[in-house]
């Protein structure tokens, strides 16, 4: 690995490796632009996985402390854990089921669409469908993303097959065992799926796309990576103009270090990087680095989810083959008849007997959890996820009560349901429940809300500076040379999965940031 001097101002440093920061360095590399990635998390490999749902957690969430606020239910059941993001090179897309659909034109443009929803603040996107296309062709060829360009389809596995057979006895036509970033043969260097059932959490054969098998050594191979894990950043450094002029951070020893830089770009995730933007607060930026439009932390969105799961009289053994493998997009549509704005997904899921237990119904003991584990082999499992709505409540500020290893305030994470999410779940549900019991389910549960793996917003792109922190390019509007690169830039949530956007606006992002850099130098 390549190694960048500390004093070197003529790098671009990435905060966080995950879909949108390990993304966006390869993708400068490969132009030749010299970058360092400073990762929190130590470098897991495939070799390093536990092939042990507790365990493999253990080592890899971040399991920092956090605090929480709100109604939302996640506020009840998981206090200290929030969110469920990765502390590891590669962050999040080393845990991730790799379901990739994409944004729908409307979803866009939602304040627009939607009209004035009370409580919610909408916002139009400041792109469009047809601009981010040809990048979305580049992230699903980039990430083999299967059902698309000629990428074979996974498997159908027992789960799918009770999923699908539901969906078509209630009608709906718009089911299948993809898009999914997980190789069903041999892609880009990467094998093909096992059919392991843990690759959720950590996969050790490697054919699930991720930052950390595919991105980063492709920019290593470049000379023009300087990867650097377990570098907590702690403070973005500015100059007296109100540009960005390097990242402090904590390595493992516990000891500071000042990077310099030319660029500074933020990936933490929708929680990590508007705290760091907060903790950057200075004479010049009294209320947070570019936040002088006081939408920093704000407009947080988790999409709106639950889980539905069918018991029957057979065996459906859901762990076998992948975690997820199918999806129904009937109701991703616009319908307002439904009684709430926006759409949703159902994708399957399959969790492994300790997961199952913890998280299929939250607080409850004794014969009402045993009687639901105890169905775990014929158990069938759904995720329902959909668009929830921003708030400008919604929010992630700085804990006045709780810090850090580092001493450093952590973040407080606040969320309260609007009633349009409500509408949505109770229907999704609903909906999903009536799946499995159309195939002859002879018990159906409904889960509530897990710890968020989508963090969405919190950094939002707008149009004008007075409504959002970054522009069309992810450019911060008061800080000309800080981007920010995952899905903290997300004005509206949409229905889809978000990872395969982040990667999307990652590619198209450097092709920006290296133009920018060009005209700097000519």
């Amino acid at each position: 690995m390549n190694r960048f001097a500390y004093d070197d101002d003529d790098v671009v440093v990435i905060v966080g490796s995950g879909a949108g920061g390990g993304t966006l360095a390869n993708e400068l590399c490969q132009q030749g632009i010299k970058v360092v990635v400073l990762e929190a998390g130590p470098h897991l490999t495939g070799a390093d996985y536990l092939n042990d749902e507790w365990e493999a957690f253990g080592q890899m969430a971040w399991t920092d402390p956090r605090t929480t606020s709100g109604s939302w239910r996640v506020a009840k059941d998981f206090p200290n854990l929030p969110a469920w993001i990765v502390k590891a090179v590669g962050g999040t897309t080393t845990h991730w089921a790799g379901a990739c659909p994409r944004f729908k034109p409307y979803e866009f443009h939602a304040r627009t669409t939607y009209g004035d929803v009370e409580g919610a603040t909408l916002l139009d996107w400041p792109i469009t469908l047809a601009e981010l296309e040809p990048y979305y062709d580049r992230a699903e060829i980039k990430m083999g993303v299967t059902h698309r360009h000629g990428r074979p389809p996974l498997p159908a596995n027992n789960n799918y097959k009770v999923f699908a057979n539901g969906a078509e006895k209630l009608g709906y036509t718009k089911y299948s065992t993809g898009p999914y970033a997980t190789n069903a043969e041999p892609y880009d260097g990467r094998p093909a799926s096992i059919q392991d059932g843990f690759n959720f959490q950590g996969d050790k054969n490697g054919s699930k796309w991720s930052t950390l098998v595919a991105e980063l050594p492709k920019a290593e191979l470049t000379g023009n990576l300087d990867l650097r894990p377990d570098s907590h950043a702690a403070q973005i450094l500015h100059d007296s103009r109100g540009l960005a002029t390097g990242v402090v951070c904590v390595d493992r020893n516990g000891t500071l270090r000042r990077q310099k830089a030319r660029v500074v770009c933020v990936a933490g995730n929708s929680i990590e990087t508007p705290r760091l933007l907060l903790l950057s607060a200075s004479a010049l930026f009294p209320d947070g680095l570019a936040n002088s439009s006081g939408q920093v932390g704000r407009n947080y969105m988790r999409h709106t989810t639950a889980t539905a799961w069918g018991q029957f009289d057979k065996p459906v053994n859901m762990h076998r083959g992948e975690t997820m493998a199918g999806v129904i997009a009937d109701e991703s549509r616009l319908d307002f008849g439904r009684g709430f704005a926006g759409g949703y997904y159902m994708e399957t899921i399959a969790l492994g007997p300790a997961f199952f237990a913890k998280f299929v119904a939250p607080g409850s003991w004794g014969p009402e959890l045993t009687s639901i584990v105890d169905g775990y082999r014929n158990t069938a499992g759904m995720w329902i996820i959909g668009e929830d709505m921003p708030q400008a409540t919604n929010r992630i500020t700085l804990s006045g009560d709780t810090t850090d290893a580092n001493g450093l305030p952590v973040a407080n994470v606040h969320f309260d349901d609007h009633p349009n999410d409500v509408a949505m779940r109770k229907h999704g549900t609903r909906q999903g429940t009536s799946i499995y019991e159309a195939v002859g389910a002879v018990r159906t549960i409904e889960t509530p809300p897990y710890p968020s793996t989508h963090n969405l917003g919190t950094a939002r792109m707008s149009l004008r500076p007075g409504d959002g922190v970054i522009d069309r390019f992810g450019r911060a509007h008061d800080v000309p040379n800080l981007f920010v690169s995952d899905g903290s830039q997300f004005t509206t949530g949409a229905a889809a999965n978000p990872t395969l956007t982040i990667v999307a606006l990652a590619i198209r992002q450097a092709e920006f940031i290296a133009r920018e850099l060009t005209k700097e130098l000519s």
